[in-house]
């Protein structure tokens, strides 16, 4: 399988293609470096010892996806990866995330499937589910565009977008893939996250603070109903994700197909926090701060319908995915900036 992953030099997307690689088939990156690095598929190339094309342009310009197809085509599958989904910003930002969440699903769509590609496979969220009583949130669990941001909402109106072009297009392969927390790092400690300026999320947030770039962690609430008050969350390493999508590509078949990509057993922020402090062999300064606008208790999924349908299960844990993440950092305390 030949395959284009469009954001393919970001966190998952280069994860995404290393396993790809492994598995035998072949990629090209498109990504517009708006965050992320050139020096990640130079990485990629670097574990696999194969050929990594990287082609720097919006995956929102028809144009530029048809170049890619001329130069380096024909694609059996697009892996579309290329989304902004800072969603702090997304509620600054809301016509930014919906330009770019959205015309980049409609470009690789139009010319995709003019192309002919078989497959086509969406990085969406499990922030699209609108129900805190569902939980575990399965495949069926209620959802919404009646969300608490852009970035949410802009992932769920391309889901919705995605089933009405499968409805049309009898013969492609439509998989939607919702992610819950990805973390921590390829165990080379040649690909990590590495997000621009102070990171939105917890472990990125926690690795600055174990180099010291970051004086303390922030534990927002600290009087959830949990079982040490401090919000639970599905934190799912990276490696395991990347290799969900090669299981989706390589079972999938025609028709829209959903699949929640977690481990479904939740970790507290307190959990994480201790977990790195293990791998990094000390303790950090921790505040415990009032709870965050918009976050709940707990948010975690039921990842059966991916076992039994695509044969995938996470097999690494919270620890292995802090120690991953704490040699990823480590050793490129300036993340790709070194390269």
């Amino acid at each position: 399988m030949r395959a284009l992953l469009a954001g393919g030099a970001g966190y998952v997307g280069a994860h995404t293609a290393v396993a790809l690689l492994e598995a035998g088939h072949d990629v090209v990156l498109l990504d517009d470096l708006s965050n992320a690095s050139a020096a990640a598929a130079d990485r990629v190339a670097k574990i696999t010892g194969r050929s990594v094309p990287l082609v720097v342009g919006d995956a929102a310009d028809d144009d530029v996806i048809a170049a890619v197809f001329d130069a380096h085509g024909p694609f059996d599958a697009i892996v579309h990866l290329a989304a902004f989904k800072a969603v702090g910003e997304s509620t600054q930002k809301p016509l930014e995330y919906y330009d770019n969440n959205l015309n980049t699903t409609f470009a690789l769509l139009r010319v995709g499937i003019a192309r002919g590609i078989r497959s086509f496979l969406f990085s969406s969220t499990g922030t699209v589910y609108s129900d805190p009583a569902d939980l575990p949130f399965t495949e069926e669990s209620k959802t919404s565009v009646d969300l608490s941001n852009a970035y949410s909402k802009s992932k769920r109106m391309n889901e919705v977008v995605l089933e009405d072009v499968a409805r049309v297009n009898p013969g492609l392969d439509v998989t939607v893939l919702r992610y819950f927390n990805p973390v921590g790092a390829h165990p080379s400690g040649l690909i990590g996250e590495d997000p621009k300026g102070i990171p939105n999320n917890l472990m990125p947030y926690v690795q600055r603070v174990a180099i010291g770039d970051l004086d303390r962690v922030g534990v927002f609430g600290t009087d959830y109903d949990t079982p040490d008050g401090t919000g639970l969350r599905d934190y799912i390493h990276v490696v395991d994700l990347a290799e969900g999508h090669v299981a989706a590509l390589e079972k999938g078949a025609p028709g829209y197909a959903v699949y929640n990509l977690g481990t479904g057993e939740p970790v507290s922020v307190l959990q994480l926090v201790a977990s790195f402090e293990e791998a990094v062999g000390r303790e950090f300064r921790k505040e415990m701060l009032a709870r965050r606008p918009g976050d709940v208790a707990a948010t975690y999924c039921d990842p059966s319908k991916a076992e039994r349908e695509l044969g995938w299960k996470a097999r690494l844990t919270i620890d292995d995915a802090s120690r991953d993440a704490w040699k990823w950092q480590s050793q490129n305390p300036r993340g790709f900036e070194g390269d």
